[in-house]
């Protein structure tokens, strides 16, 4: 029927309609350099109209499969190719670039019921989805299932996650303990690797993998509930990332952000992305005690957390009003606005549903900066579109988001650049190993920016301090949250937090140097003409060779290196060097079981 390529040609998905026993079947299919990505699968989504279509007096539809007797009455081609510059991102420019196929088709018993199927070919993978143009008779449309197909080769494993908060488990395509949470990463026979993610899911109902009950390696689309929509509308994008390596799923991931609209915010310079802390006992002294150390460390605000306005869960809190004792927050907005501190406060969905028509207001009023949402339900259509309008409601009254707990992004922050990062994801709330954390960069972070809470102090950690420190480099987060369980008072003034003062949150540029799910991951990130580089690894030790050919050659440049060391007389046991580095240099890492280590790379003065 229609086929269509990435601009480098390595891609190429086909799309056709088989005619079956019951009807008509939709048919997709992709390769890599000729390589079978995904054999021959149906894209299936049903809808059950009858209501609508009874109380409306219009013909009533009456095929089980909605799809069955869709015929095929056009197909278009176009290219696009454009870059834009995010507010806040792992890289300065993002291009842009695909071909596409629009397939039209129409109910050869019903003209009013139209459908297209929109797919795109980008360099980093293929995306598609469902369109359906307005009825021409007003029809409300009710989606009861989605079972889009990814049929894939023999010896396939994914990186399995049961909710946005579970572990990882590399699994094979069998006796999966439950629906994977999105993006799903996969290891592909031959070395290839990629991803099946949702991009653009604002107004649906969220998207799972589960396994085929009758098809072997075989995925399908687990939609959390129905969706209920008007016309015209289009699902979420389905995403295929495809990769040679594992770490270019992460360095394309901005694959997701090209299919959700460009930002609807028109003024962008009150968003301001920068380092933050918790302050965790809140009065007024301690929270100065917090500024003061925020300041110290260039980090940019603190947060108040969990029931300064009373009990967060009930309906009778007032988010507008605080309610603890010693706690003066107009006093300690103003202390830090002469710090250059802003002021972050947390609060639960339940104020947020019944104070967002004010809440932000009052907020911005106070000058606070930003809103930490607390506990949002995540997945029904309903849950979705409020959500949604959230970040609108925040936008309106120049106030940045982080959400929490279980919510993940599909690329919105393109829209909605307020929207800084999210939780969906598990961190160092729950205090996971060494092994765990190297696999988020290749799973979760290709959603996007994730609130990790990386901590330094708490007895809890499970790694080195050297692979917490690597973190803020590892992991991408505009909003970077740092001593997430600590205070000042445990701080010795440790050397090597001048990683952590010196890093920024937003960057030029993004490279995955080396590494693999579960094992070991170095990711070095560029701002201007510095460089931070974060190596971690898993529970075993391990060495790492790292050469320094991504610094442009012809310069001399200084590298400060914080490596883990057992003999250095600071509790947190990291040693740091300075050395002198070029492109062709090639320093060797010994990392200790659970270990890491960072270095940061600014250009040497010259002569």
């Amino acid at each position: 029927m229609a086929t269509v390529q990435s601009p480098d040609n390595n891609l190429s998905a086909r799309c056709y309609q088989v005619k079956e026993s019951y009807g008509n079947t939709l048919y997709y299919e992709v390769t890599y350099k000729g390589r079978t990505i995904i054999r021959p699968s149906a894209l299936d989504i049903r809808l059950d109209n009858h209501i609508t279509e009874n109380a409306m007096a219009l013909k009533v539809d009456t095929f089980t499969r909605w799809t069955a007797n869709l015929v095929v009455t056009n197909i278009s081609s176009s290219t696009y190719d454009t870059s834009w510059q995010p507010v806040a991102g792992e890289q300065s420019i993002i291009r842009d670039h695909y071909n596409a196929i629009t397939i039209s088709l129409q109910k050869d018993n019903n003209s009013d019921y139209l459908m297209n199927i929109e797919m795109r070919a980008y360099n980093e993978g293929i995306a598609f989805r469902y369109y359906f143009p307005e009825n021409a008779k007003g029809s409300y449309y009710r989606i009861t299932v989605e079972h889009t197909e990814f049929a894939l080769p023999e010896g396939v494993t994914a990186f399995h996650a049961l909710w946005g908060q579970a572990k990882y488990q590399e699994l094979p395509l069998h006796n999966w303990p439950g629906p994977a949470e999105r993006p799903l990463t996969l290891k592909l026979p031959g070395g290839l690797y990629a991803c099946l993610a949702e991009a653009q899911m604002v107004d649906y109902t969220k998207t799972r993998f589960s396994l085929s009950p009758d098809k072997p390696n075989t995925i399908v689309t687990d939609l959390y509930n129905s969706a209920d929509l008007i016309s015209p509308f289009a699902t979420p994008w389905r995403v295929i990332m495809v990769a040679e390596r594992p770490g270019a799923l992460l360095e394309n991931n901005s694959i997701l952000l090209n299919l959700n609209p460009p930002s609807r915010i028109t003024d962008t310079g009150w968003i301001k992305p920068g380092k933050i802390m918790r302050v965790m006992t809140q009065t007024t002294a301690i929270a100065k005690e917090h500024i003061d150390f925020a300041e110290k460390h260039h980090l940019q605000y603190i947060l108040f957390d969990w029931k300064w306005y009373g009990n967060a869960f009930s309906f009778s809190s007032n988010a507008t009003k605080v309610a603890i004792p010693d706690f003066d927050l107009p006093a300690i907005i103003q202390y830090g606005k002469t710090k250059g501190i802003g002021i972050w406060l947390y609060v639960n969905q339940q104020a947020l549903l019944a104070q967002s028509d004010s809440l932000f207001r009052v907020y911005r009023q106070w000058g606070v900066k930003g809103v930490k949402f607390g506990f949002v339900q995540v997945g029904s259509h309903r849950w979705t579109t409020w959500l949604e309008d959230m970040f609108r409601k925040a936008a309106e009254s120049h106030i940045m988001v982080n959400v929490h707990d279980e919510w993940r992004p599909t690329g919105e922050q393109r829209t909605w650049p307020n929207l800084m990062t999210a939780e969906g994801i598990r961190g160092n709330e729950e205090m996971p190993d060494a092994t765990h954390n190297t696999v988020l960069p290749f799973t979760r972070f290709i959603a996007g920016p994730a609130d990790y809470t990386i901590c330094y102090y708490d007895p809890r950690i499970k790694t080195t301090h050297a692979h917490q420190l690597a973190l803020a480099a590892v992991y991408y987060s505009p909003l970077q949250t740092l001593f997430w369980y600590d205070n000042p008072q445990l701080s010795n003034g440790e050397p090597e937090l001048e990683f952590w003062d010196h890093i920024p949150v937003t960057w030029d540029e993004t490279r995955v140097l080396q590494g693999a799910p579960g094992a070991y991951v170095v990711v070095a990130r560029r701002k201007g003409e510095e460089w931070f580089i974060g190596g971690i690894g898993n529970n075993a030790s391990r060495d790492v060779r790292l050469p320094f050919d991504f610094l442009p050659k012809g310069k001399s440049f200084t590298a400060k290196i914080y490596t883990d060391d057992s003999t250095v007389r600071t509790n947190t046991k990291v040693k740091v060097e300075q050395r002198k580095v070029n492109a062709a240099t090639v320093t060797d890492f010994k990392l200790s079981a659970s270990g890491g280590f960072a270095v940061w790379v600014y250009p040497s003065d010259p002569g």
